[in-house]
């Protein structure tokens, strides 16, 4: 990412969209690395949300069509961590956010990506893993601004965009749902109910 500001930095050509981006992308990168080192903010790196993703990412390599490509397009079977998905590849490949929220994707979920010719991303989901829903309350970090589900004394991490789609608020009362069989770092807002 710092090697796209220093490439273009010098030509001028960098718009605001591309430096969000890059902030995006530099904010997932340093939530990642602090809550694997550190474990805070009530959320610790748990082996059953691993376990999960391993369990999909396996049915996913075992698939004939987990990766293909040809002269027009690219074709990668992946899982949801929550914020990207990982491929088959082994790579990581950014879902939009607002996909996510509109999909309610949570850990665990199989999706699909498409890379047409001329470089443009397409993302499916394809087989959504068994959910469980939850009632709580929705919590905002005041350090991080980092929204949380909160209920039976755990916490989820949440997508900001499907919170500020609902409207919501630090205290709402939020509807969500995890993934049925584990544990899981992140959530899917389902719809939020103002306090």
């Amino acid at each position: 990412m710092i090697r796209l500001f220093r490439d273009k930095e010098d030509s001028g050509q960098l718009t605001n969209t591309q430096i969000l981006q890059a902030i995006e992308q530099i904010q997932k990168q340093l939530d990642q690395l602090k809550s694997i080192v550190t474990g805070k903010n009530g959320l610790t790196v748990e082996n059953s949300t691993n376990d999960i993703i391993e369990q999909s990412l396996q049915e996913v390599s075992k698939r004939e069509t987990a990766v293909i490509k040809n002269e027009n397009e690219k074709v990668i079977e992946g899982v949801f961590d929550g914020q990207s998905m990982v491929g088959a590849d082994g790579q990581q490949y950014d879902v939009p956010a607002n996909y996510a929220s509109k999909s309610k994707l949570v850990e665990g979920d199989i999706l699909k990506l498409t890379i047409n010719n001329l470089g443009s991303f397409v993302f499916k989901q394809i087989k959504p893993i068994d959910r469980l829903r939850k009632i709580g309350q929705l919590i905002q970090d005041e350090q991080s601004l980092q929204f949380y589900a909160e209920a039976e004394g755990k916490k989820w991490k949440l997508l900001t965009a499907s919170v500020t789609y609902f409207k919501g608020e630090d205290g709402d009362e939020i509807v969500f749902l995890v993934p049925a069989e584990s544990g899981s770092r992140w959530a899917a807002v389902e719809n939020i109910v103002k306090s």
